[in-house]
């Protein structure tokens, strides 16, 4: 896998579902139907693709249990984690206790993040670059992409 691109926007009922966009469906591997959604980093959402979590999870799953940072880093990160399929409409239903965690509203945003999605209530998403100036993003991407960061 390449890794995902672009920023999607979609709404979401009554019910707590979305439609998936085309445009993010149209990245997915063939027949996938399955994700997990589970809480971001930050106030939004991640939601990833079966096959990208069960590499996340081999990843955590060989973490040293006997340190505690470990121990707090799994209950954070896998805590509310939910396994969701879509319906035969193409929408996904979201969690209302994850739902509440981002905030998300009825207008949300899927930004794509490599091996995943993160779901952004439309508003906190679009505040995100309003409050960053094209200076500050040069910036952070001259320390990020500085050779100290990759690999």
């Amino acid at each position: 896998m390449s890794g995902f691109h672009g920023e999607y926007e979609a709404t979401v009922d009554t019910k707590g579902r979305f439609l998936l966009p085309g445009g993010l469906k149209k990245q997915l591997p063939e027949g996938e139907t399955r994700f997990i959604i589970s809480r971001g980093f930050e106030k939004c959402l991640t939601l990833y693709p079966l096959k990208s979590w069960e590499l996340i999870i081999s990843k955590i799953s060989q973490l040293n249990d006997f340190d505690p940072k470990v121990r707090q880093f799994r209950r954070q990160f896998l805590g509310g984690a939910t396994e969701v399929e879509l319906d035969t409409a193409g929408r996904l239903l979201l969690p209302s206790s994850l739902k509440e965690f981002a905030a998300l509203g009825k207008d949300i945003v899927l930004a794509a993040a490599l091996d995943r999605f993160e779901i952004w209530d439309s508003s906190k998403y679009k505040q995100l670059f309003e409050d960053s100036s094209p200076e500050a993003f040069s910036d952070l991407a001259k320390e990020v992409m500085s050779g100290k960061n990759i690999g």
